[in-house]
């Protein structure tokens, strides 16, 4: 009875935190010496948000730098993540994998402004020696919102499945999802497709040290930030034309040994980036301070940027959005982009005025301000102090933060009224300000971040 090893490799949700980097690809160069010289077969694969534009390669090259350590790593397939698919502007990410050697699968994703890219495919079929076919599938996150205006389309990711499982099932033995959907739609797909062998999920960074069986599906996820990395091995029986058994495990990779040219390739891709970053922006006479806790003038003129950006009536960011000083002197890209590195964008919402004073209060208590935030786009460490531009906020002098009295134009909230109320995207999610988040009306800016609106603020 013949039966074949089969081994595949994944990173997910590496948000280019490169200081993993070097350890992940030793890891996987030493696998791949093992399997080569036991004559087995292994692949690569990336389940999306690889590229993150917090950090310097990501910025500087749009994502290209990620995919040129893709490529000099082996990867043979790629899925795309939220961060690669809502952060760059819609010809940045049409023309991100122009470059790869590997695959990129995408299957509810489509470019409404002009046609598809030439590398996205809805899945791809790899093939062992013995003739055994693997089809890879690829999903992300549906952010319908997001994609429309940047001129894609993100469609239903189980009306896709409903669409495209038989086709796929004809023409694989084995088939595993790249799903950068999150963990709620993993588990709902394992229930409701039984053609789907393995699904490698990411997007709300959970791990599975040893795998999780639903319904027969293998899910396996490897964490955040390069932590971990995963690993997958199968059985199939070549006679029988089943798969006797799969096993996932997420390998922790801190005490990896880092492969030396592989960080030799970060720091050079890092100095490319760098350089492309080195645009003066603004010269400022005096150096500018930050204060996550208190009024500055830096974090006061980037709030009414925001406002007069989006033709607000009022505008609100946390000053933690700030993560450092400015010198005095030229001002370039790279200082913008080192102090305000968030992948947020401006958002327009509609508010009444009673829940606009519910804003307000919440935005005065410590409870919030005080919140030590992860995700939603921001990359800093605390919320800060609520900055408010276009409305007057008088507090009770009570020790106490307290708002007494709020005025827009002079006159008091008119708690009937409809107000143009702007902030970051960061803000629509979640549960920080329900008011907010539950706005039937949000316009986000795109492909605009935060630290356009600071350079713009800094010019003038």
């Amino acid at each position: 009875m013949m039966k074949e090893k089969l081994y595949f490799y994944y990173t997910s949700d590496l948000h280019s935190h490169f200081e993993n980097w070097p350890q992940i690809v030793g890891y996987f160069n030493e696998k791949k010496k093992k399997h080569e010289k036991k004559g087995e077969e292994y692949w690569l694969f990336d389940n999306g948000d690889h590229v993150d534009r917090f950090h310097p390669i990501a910025e500087g090259l749009m994502g290209k730098g990620n995919v040129e350590l893709l490529n000099e790593a082996g990867y043979d397939v790629a899925t795309i993540g939220n961060n690669e698919g809502i952060t760059l502007a819609s010809e940045d990410l049409h023309s991100l994998y122009d470059h790869a050697t590997f695959r990129v699968v995408c299957a509810n994703l489509d470019c409404k402004s002009s046609s598809s890219p030439a590398w996205l495919k809805p899945y791809h079929i790899l093939e062992s020696k013995y003739g055994t076919k693997i089809g890879v599938l690829g999903l992300t996150a549906p952010f319908q919102a997001f994609y429309q205006q940047l001129g894609w389309d993100v469609l239903s990711p189980f009306d896709i499945l409903d669409g495209i499982i038989e086709e796929l099932r004809n023409q694989a033995d084995i088939i595993i999802l790249l799903s950068h959907l999150g963990i709620n739609e993993d588990e709902e797909i394992a229930r409701r497709y039984s053609d789907i062998d393995i699904i490698i999920g990411g997007h709300t960074h959970h791990l599975f040290k040893n795998g999780e069986y639903i319904d027969g599906a293998l899910l396996t996820a490897a964490g955040k930030h390069g932590t971990h990395l995963g690993e997958v091995a199968v059985e199939w029986n070549i006679d029988t034309r089943h798969l006797e058994k799969k096993e996932a495990y997420a390998i922790p990779t801190e005490q990896l040994k880092k492969d030396d040219g592989v960080t030799k390739k970060v720091k050079e891709i890092r100095s490319k980036a760098v350089h492309e970053l080195g645009t003066p922006v603004a010269y400022l006479r005096e150096p500018l301070h930050i204060a996550w806790f208190h009024d500055t003038p830096l974090m006061n003129r980037l709030t009414e940027q925001l406002r007069l950006w989006t033709s607000a009536d009022i505008a609100m960011l946390n000053a933690g959005v700030l993560l450092d000083h400015l010198s005095a002197g030229e001002i370039t890209y790279e200082d913008i982009h080192r102090i305000c590195p968030h992948p947020m964008n401006p958002c327009l919402v509609e508010l009444r005025g009673d829940e606009l004073m519910e804003v307000i209060r919440a935005a005065h208590t410590k409870e919030l301000t005080e919140i030590r935030l992860k995700g939603f786009g921001f990359r800093g460490e605390v919320i800060g102090k609520m900055v408010f531009a276009g409305i007057d906020i008088e507090m009770d002098d009570d020790g106490e933060e307290h708002v007494k009295h709020v005025t827009f134009a002079g006159e008091p909230i008119d708690y009937d009224r409809t107000y143009r109320f702007a902030t970051a995207d960061t803000f629509t999610f979640g549960r920080f300000f329900p008011e907010i988040a539950y706005s039937k009306t949000k316009k986000y800016f795109m492909p605009e971040l935060l630290r356009d609106l600071l350079s713009e603020a800094l010019k003038s």
